[in-house]
């Protein structure tokens, strides 16, 4: 049994305690550093109550298959890692609104390899029409591959798609005549998430999440419904659709 005339004190060594204080600095600068980093990144996000609003997610089992104007059968998912400007358009009406839109931010954006505008067709022919009727719109909106597809599917699968994933709001129809549809234009971001504009409201509150849905701001530009800018409606829709795909680059970009 040992007592206590036995014991025999141990001297320190102060080099092991230097190299112990030294390694338990370092582990507390690098252990700071990191907490400090991420704080940030949440505050950035916090403070940032314009970033875009996320609606839903194209996943590999509700992807939509296409075939484009070269004749290629393709799908959304393919083009995972790039930024989709989705619009909805009928050949036989036309919408003149969202066509020049796509064409304004088609010379904005031009080369863009992370950017691919898609063009869907509401109103596809024949099977063996198709490739031709997708070159002759293509042809009408100066659409080009790689960077603007112009595609389509059978209606009815395209129609279910278009209204059960991009949240639309109606499944394009035609009565008399006349179709009727969902005008917006569809921001996909590079992991395949839909996304909206959130828009802060001035005198505190929640923030309005919208649709980039031009149809609609043309009827609020009919009704006189001021947009508290320089800008009219649709012109103000288009602005805050380029601010939101501003944002979206900025934010694929940060590590």
């Amino acid at each position: 049994m040992t007592t206590a005339e036995n014991l025999v004190p141990v001297t320190p060594d102060p080099k092991k305690l230097r190299l112990t204080a030294w390694i338990l600095v370092v582990v507390m600068i690098v252990g700071g550093f990191v907490i400090l980093k991420a704080y940030e990144k949440r505050a950035r996000e916090g403070a940032r109550d314009d970033r875009p609003s996320f609606l839903a997610q194209i996943s590999k089992t509700k992807d939509l298959s296409f075939i484009q104007q070269d004749g290629k059968v393709s799908n959304l998912l393919s083009l995972k890692g790039k930024l989709l400007i989705v619009q909805s358009f009928v050949q036989s009406q036309p919408d003149k609104i969202t066509k020049g839109v796509m064409q304004r931010l088609r010379e904005k954006y031009r080369g863009r390899e992370d950017l691919v505008f898609v063009t869907l067709i509401l109103d596809p022919k024949a099977p063996e029409e198709i490739v031709a009727q997708l070159q002759s719109v293509g042809k009408t909106l100066g659409a080009e591959l790689p960077q603007w597809v112009v595609a389509s599917n059978d209606a009815a699968t395209l129609h279910k798609f278009i209204k059960n994933e991009f949240k639309a709001n109606m499944i394009p129809h035609q009565k008399e005549g006349t179709w009727s549809y969902d005008h917006s234009i569809v921001l996909i971001d590079h992991e395949r998430h839909i996304r909206r504009a959130v828009i802060p409201q001035k005198k505190g509150g929640a923030s309005f999440v919208t649709a980039f849905d031009f149809e609609l701001a043309e009827k609020w530009d009919f009704k006189g419904i001021k947009t508290g800018t320089e800008r009219n409606n649709v012109e103000q829709m288009e602005f805050l659709l380029q601010e939101t795909i501003e944002i979206l680059f900025e934010e694929y970009q940060q590590p």
